[in-house]
């Protein structure tokens, strides 16, 4: 039996009444965060423009969700995406959505929110004998304070001026860089990757592991489809969503750049670090570029532009999915938002105590495992109309991340020294579909 839901707050929830161009400036700068700013330009010393290899998977993912996707949350008159679920099988699937959505979210924006504290930690609040639990409060509450109460409506207005703050600091930072090092190292900026199937850049593992991602992530993300379904109508969010994706790839191009002037800058002067994520901190901190009281400031205002905002999204997205999906009811909402926030406190100072990876890495390696049964759930939905037994849902949507674990630790002993990627995503989202067909109702 469906869920029945009260009528929901509009400025909390996406209103439907926002020009498409709106949305689309908000959806970049909704798009990146701390991770963008610091992990981009630091990955290009590893891998070059690789980065640029997902970016075509994401574009043409972006046209799934434009036009498979969309017009059906459209026409479906949903407020959360993962209604379509209970719709389409029933009340058990629902929530297996919303849980994974809540896992997904609150462990993928608490790791961007993080890079931004801790970074902040190391150059202003840790000088100033800041404890870091205490700069991870004080954010929090800051994000709690300004979405309580103006939801999408405030989320969609800060992204606005998140992206055009972001793009000015990156813009100003890719001037006074360039200056200073004259022409790209060209042999910082391979795009390819096709020589070896085992390399994690491999491109059909990059292209594939673009296209789903961005297809679970956002297409079937309660947080970046409360922007789109702001729109008036299917037509605006089309628009929206194709040129939002070309800007993106725009702007991501611009971080790269920035990636390869940083790495120049810093081995012409002697600057060490010993992961991406540290070298623009580095960089800019180091005193050297000219205008130097000008770099740290255009660094520090660019890092919160695009940290700041996604946590707030986070919060807005996590509190609509759990108090419709999962509760059921909106008259809690308050309570849960600021739950949220705890919780997101909570898993930033964990994070902060395991993390020892690239940040970026991170991020698309929880998605792969977090959003592969969502990914499973929606296909099988969409590409086949046969029911499933609802109440074995959960067990699937369980099973399927603990396989693909399985077998990504276990792959080159397996598969001759192969090393899954990104592509861990759509195989998660395979093995959810396999499992919905062996639990189908073979009698209707």
């Amino acid at each position: 039996m469906q869920s029945e839901l009260v009528a929901p707050d509009k400025d909390f929830y996406a209103s439907r009444s926002h020009a498409w161009w709106k949305v689309a400036v908000a959806m970049i700068g909704s798009c990146m965060s701390g991770v963008t700013f610091v992990s981009v330009p630091g990955m290009v010393g590893s891998i070059g423009f690789g980065y640029l290899q997902m970016c075509m998977g994401f574009f043409l993912g972006y046209l799934v969700i434009a036009f498979v996707l969309t017009p059906m949350y459209f026409r479906l008159g949903v407020v959360s995406v993962y209604e379509y679920l209970d719709k389409r099988f029933g009340m058990a699937s629902h929530k297996s959505g919303a849980w994974f959505f809540f896992i997904s979210k609150i462990t993928g924006a608490s790791v961007r929110l993080y890079l931004m504290i801790a970074t902040l930690q190391l150059l202003v609040a840790g000088p100033a004998g800041v404890p870091f639990w205490v700069t991870v409060l004080v954010v929090m509450l800051l994000e709690w304070l300004y979405t309580v109460r103006r939801g999408v409506r405030a989320v969609i207005w800060l992204d606005i001026v998140k992206t055009i703050s972001m793009l000015l600091a990156v813009i100003l930072c890719l001037i006074l860089t360039g200056r200073e090092v004259g022409s790209p190292d060209t042999s910082l900026m391979r795009v390819f990757y096709f020589d070896d199937i085992n390399h994690p850049q491999f491109f059909p593992k990059q292209f594939l592991g673009g296209l789903f991602t961005v297809i679970a992530t956002t297409g079937l993300d309660q947080d970046l489809m409360q922007r789109t379904l702001a729109c008036k109508n299917v037509r605006d969010s089309q628009k929206n969503l194709l040129v939002s994706s070309v800007l993106q790839t725009v702007v991501i191009a611009m971080f790269l750049l920035l990636g390869v002037f940083l790495w120049q800058f810093a081995a012409a002067h002697g600057i060490q670090v010993t992961r991406g994520d540290e070298l623009f901190p580095a960089v800019a901190w180091s005193g050297l570029l000219p205008a130097s009281g000008l770099v740290p400031a255009l660094f520090i205002i660019g890092l919160l532009m695009a940290g700041f905002p996604s946590g707030g999204s986070a919060l807005t997205s996590l509190t609509t999915s759990f108090t419709l999906d999962i509760l059921g009811s909106d008259k809690r909402r308050t309570l849960v938002h600021s739950t949220m926030a705890v919780l997101m406190a909570a898993c930033i100072l964990a994070f902060s105590a395991l993390n020892s990876t690239s940040v970026i890495d991170a991020v698309y390696r929880l998605a792969s495992y977090t959003y592969g049964p969502i990914l499973g759930l929606f296909a099988f939905g969409l590409l086949c109309k046969t029911p499933v037994k609802d109440k074995l849902v959960p067990l699937v949507a369980v099973l399927a991340p603990v396989l693909c674990l399985l077998l990504d630790l276990n792959s080159r002993a397996w598969f001759g020294g192969y090393r899954f990627s990104y592509e861990i995503l759509p195989l998660n989202g395979l093995l959810t579909m396999a499992g919905l067909w062996l639990i189908r109702k073979r009698h209707v």
